[in-house]
């Protein structure tokens, strides 16, 4: 899968003093998960407000599929990702160089089209055959938990199809080609009026906590960890939080 890549811009102040942006100065490459892309994106913008010497390169992508192109060897210096198993893989092969971190979290949700046109009103009613429902690859952490709330819910589901991350789940109910499907809280949040979302009960639902970390081939490990800093400022956790994230 080729992930998406987002391109910062080097940005025109300064809240540091001189040696702190040396020290972070360079191409700061962020592995992120799918479902962090909006509020990544404004977090790299706010942080190369700080470090104007320092430019922010995102792969946004499926947990999983970042973590097949960290072990490949594809160069990155920071790994977020959306749940805490995904990063243990990364952890346990040798493959970071700092201690994860958990900086949100986040609850899943349904997914409809707007103003929910099948009438779908909870997690029982996704076992309907006559619905489309699409869900990500068991794989992916949103995967993942899509199945542990079927399972919570005591339903069999049988998705349509299994998509390779979260946003792809998002785009083909956006778009009318499924009836509903299990995302993130956040993702219905930001697919704005173009979709609407079914609550799911806090004791069938999960809560994806998210973790990020340096890693060991990082070549610009001072700005790697400036940027988890960043994130788990003050500014970086109301970033978050405008996005939905809930707090660690």
């Amino acid at each position: 899968m080729s992930a998406v890549m987002v391109l910062g811009l080097v940005g025109a102040s300064c809240g540091s003093d001189d040696s702190d942006a040396s020290a972070v100065h360079r191409d700061v490459t962020v592995f992120a998960a799918a479902s962090l892309t909006a509020a990544f994106t404004e977090i790299g913008d706010a942080f190369m407000v700080e470090y104007p010497e320092t430019n922010v390169v995102f792969s946004f992508a499926g947990s999983s599929d970042l973590v097949a192109q960290i072990g490949e060897g594809a160069p990155a210096d920071v790994f977020a990702a959306a749940d805490l198993s995904t990063m243990a893989k990364v952890t346990d092969a040798g493959q970071t160089a700092s201690e994860p971190r958990v900086f949100a979290t986040n609850i899943a949700e349904i997914i409809v089209g707007a103003g929910n046109p099948s009438g779908i009103t909870g997690v029982a009613d996704l076992a309907d055959a006559d619905l489309i429902v699409v869900q990500c690859a068991a794989e992916v952490p949103c995967g993942k938990y899509a199945a542990l709330i079927y399972e919570n819910a005591g339903v069999t589901v049988t998705p349509k199809s299994l998509e390779e991350n979260v946003k792809a789940v998002v785009t083909k109910v956006t778009l009318g080609e499924a009836d509903a499907g299990i995302v993130y809280a956040t993702d219905v949040t930001a697919a704005g009026d173009d979709a609407d979302g079914v609550e799911i009960p806090d004791d069938i639902n999960v809560v994806a906590e998210y973790p990020i970390a340096t890693l060991a081939e990082a070549s610009n490990a001072d700005g790697a960890q400036a940027f988890i800093d960043f994130v788990l400022s003050e500014q970086g956790q109301t970033i978050l939080g405008s996005y939905g994230f809930l707090a660690p």
